[in-house]
């Protein structure tokens, strides 16, 4: 069954609403465009035909909820093929069935988290543990990847979150000024000062409204200009160790 499980619950769910009007009016044509920019992940290119055939051949442990290659398998893995896998292929099960109503100008807002990365998957312990213990390789393989494509996929921006990197603060910042599309990079930016306890962003406003007791998955600041050079600001203070 594997991955088709989850989408027929999504299906069923989606279909039980349907028999009565949804509870919620659709997103603008703009809105629906960035939502899609935002869940894009970015694929590596290092063994992806060897690591997608391995990735055909897992065999899904339904009691366990793992979807996961066997450890002889992953043990052969080079450090770049185990990074592509990574990047590509989540090994958790973490199913959501609630149906989540479309966000309203979602282009127009800097959200306090990212968007789900694999839909109802997510990283295994192991592939955590991966990340962090190579950190360095796996941040120059992000910088490598971005200055070939100049896109952070959502997967990149969760393994920067996952291994804490502060140290990709500038390069993060020079990427987003580049187009000032991806207001992801913005949130990811503020995750990192967040998990980094940066003492002047846990004591602002942002912070509050953000993480705060009243906060929740979809809470969000404008998208405007004020906002946007704030967060820089205090991320490129955080970098520097200003406090």
């Amino acid at each position: 069954m594997k991955r088709i499980l989850p989408l027929l619950l999504v299906l069923f769910s989606l279909s039980v609403v349907a028999q009565d009007e949804l509870p919620w009016k659709e997103a603008s044509k703009e809105s629906q465009a960035y939502h899609e920019y935002r869940i894009k992940t970015t694929t590596p290119p290092y063994s992806l035909a060897k690591v997608q055939a391995l990735i055909k051949k897992i065999k899904y442990d339904e009691e366990n909820e793992i979807d996961a290659l066997n450890k002889k398998s992953y043990d052969a893995l080079s450090l770049r093929e185990k990074f592509t896998y990574s990047m590509v292929h989540g090994e958790s099960f973490s199913q959501n069935c609630d149906a989540m109503p479309p966000i309203q100008e979602e282009q127009k807002k800097i959200f306090a988290y990212l968007p789900d990365m694999f839909n109802e998957y997510t990283w295994s312990e192991r592939q955590t543990k991966f990340l962090k213990d190579n950190k360095d390789s796996v941040i120059a393989w992000i910088k490598e990847s971005v200055a070939r494509t100049k896109r952070i996929g959502v997967n990149y921006k969760y393994a920067i979150v996952e291994t804490k990197a502060k140290e990709i603060i500038p390069f993060l910042i020079e990427t987003y000024n580049a187009t000032k599309k991806d207001k992801d990079i913005l949130t990811l930016l503020m995750q990192l000062m967040r998990d980094g306890e940066y003492g002047p962003f846990l004591k602002s406003a942002s912070y509050k409204k953000l993480y705060g007791e009243d906060a929740d998955y979809l809470t969000y600041l404008d998208a405007n200009t004020a906002n946007e050079e704030l967060i820089i600001k205090r991320a490129t203070d955080f970098y520097n160790g200003v406090n």
